[in-house]
């Protein structure tokens, strides 16, 4: 089947839009979020602002890596489904198994590693230790939903979702800032709370049977042999999902192993330095939060013209999506060349100095690193979730190899050099893997 060029084109623009919603909800959970954390920064002691920040980090570190490959699964699947006129709730129950098991083996073992992570990562704190469990808990709830919505295109119901997450949780920080509660406690329960409170816009969305968008609506319809059920196996569902958490593990390696290498290496001044190359990449890190929204819009969508054969709107979506990638890095790596170091010690001051050439180089491996991500969400779209895997797993383990040869005798220049090969490695793996895809007779089914 081939969609209508009148249904393509409504289809990319509808992409369009819901990239700019999301981009627009998700920058508002930003500041939401920024908010939070500034609030209990003033509220609470340096000490227990710490245990604030390491309950987030463990947190997202989690979550991201063991229920966003299940939010993918989901977001193609649906879209694909959709796209081909077929129907049945298999992808659903295979999607619920895997994050339900997901779910059970991370309590397994954080019940069974109580000690040490309350000890040695919380000093002590059952509270954080609990707020941790519940939390990664009650985010497999979330991270279903935003799947299930991101593959229909509800995106203004996921846009809604994050931001009540991140509202409801500032609402305890607030509470402790004006003086109705206080303590660390009360600000990590905001944590807790967030994903809980946010599901109610599930219900809503329920209501509404999600129904088909208007794109959808208005394609052409599938032929009969497209439009027959397939089956959706347990199989299939976890050869995908294992596929993504390899690619989830691989980048919190780029983003993390940097700083946690220079602490376990720096002697004395190891924290420090470590403190001083997360702030470095943290021009890496700060655009994926806005390019989140790109990764949930973008995937359904490229799924649902690679379903409907559509090769030409495909590619120009992954051109149009780089170039606006490669417009952004190239102003980032400007400014930082340009008054980079100013920047960086007026937003983070500090003992350190900011090399202006290492700043470059980070911002030039953001670009890169946005691009592979893009590429990667193509190579999900057309069913080649192994071989991105791979590409992944491959470019993770030369970092590391490069971070522990002391090739490169200052450490935080090291971490510098090693992202931008390692963004650019991948980025042109997974390039190549979408130019072979384009040559190949037909995409993958799910």
């Amino acid at each position: 089947m081939s969609a209508s060029p009148d249904a393509q084109g409504r289809e990319e623009g509808g992409y369009g839009r819901s990239a700019a919603i999301l981009s627009a909800g998700i920058g508002v959970t930003g500041l939401v979020t920024y908010s939070y954390f500034s609030l209990a920064s003033h509220t609470l002691s340096e000490s227990d602002y710490g245990g604030i920040t390491l309950l987030w980090s463990a947190v997202f570190v989690v979550v991201s890596v063991l229920y966003r490959p299940v939010e993918q699964l989901l977001s193609r699947t649906i879209a694909d489904r959709d796209a081909r006129g077929q129907t049945g709730g298999g992808a659903m129950r295979v999607a619920a198994t895997i994050q339900l098991a997901l779910g059970a083996l991370f309590a397994v073992v954080a019940l069974a590693l109580r000690g040490p992570i309350r000890d040695d990562l919380f000093g002590g704190s059952s509270t954080l230790y609990w707020v941790l469990i519940v939390t990664v808990l009650a985010y497999a709830a979330s991270y279903f939903a935003r799947g299930f919505l991101a593959g229909h295109r509800r995106f203004g119901l996921y846009g809604a979702l994050v931001l009540m997450e991140a509202i409801s949780r500032c609402l305890f920080a607030v509470a402790v800032a004006v003086g109705i509660a206080e303590g660390q406690s009360v600000v990590a329960l905001g944590m807790a709370a967030a994903p809980v409170v946010s599901m109610a816009v599930v219900p809503w969305a329920l209501s509404r049977r999600l129904r088909p968008g208007p794109v959808a609506a208005q394609s052409e319809p599938a032929s009969a042999p497209e439009a027959r059920e397939t089956e959706f196996t347990l199989a299939h569902g976890s050869g995908f999902a294992a596929a993504v958490l390899v690619v989830m593990v691989a980048e919190q390696t780029l983003l993390n192993a940097g700083p946690l290498l220079v602490k376990a290496t720096g002697g004395s001044e190891g924290a420090a330095l470590a403190g001083f190359t997360f702030n470095v990449l943290l021009i890496a890190r700060a655009p994926l939060q806005l390019f989140q929204s790109i990764q949930t819009s973008i995937l359904p969508h490229l799924t649902r013209l690679s379903a409907s054969g559509g090769t030409d709107p495909f590619r120009r979506s992954v051109n149009a999506t780089l170039l606006a990638i490669t417009a952004f890095a190239t102003v980032v790596a400007l400014t930082m060349l340009a008054i980079g170091p100013t920047l960086m010690d007026l937003f983070f001051g500090g003992e350190f100095e900011y090399g202006r050439g290492g700043l470059v180089l980070v911002a030039l491996g953001m670009g890169f690193y946005l691009a592979a991500a893009t590429l990667n969400q193509a190579a999900l779209a057309r069913g080649a979730a192994k071989q991105a895997a791979v590409c992944w797993a491959l470019a993770a383990g030369a970092f590391v190899a490069f971070l522990l040869a002391p090739l490169v005798e200052d450490r935080v220049l090291r971490v510098e050099i090693g992202f931008l090969g390692a963004a650019l490695g991948l980025t042109a793996m997974l390039y190549a893997l979408y130019r072979r895809d384009h040559t190949s007779s037909a995409p993958a089914a799910p």
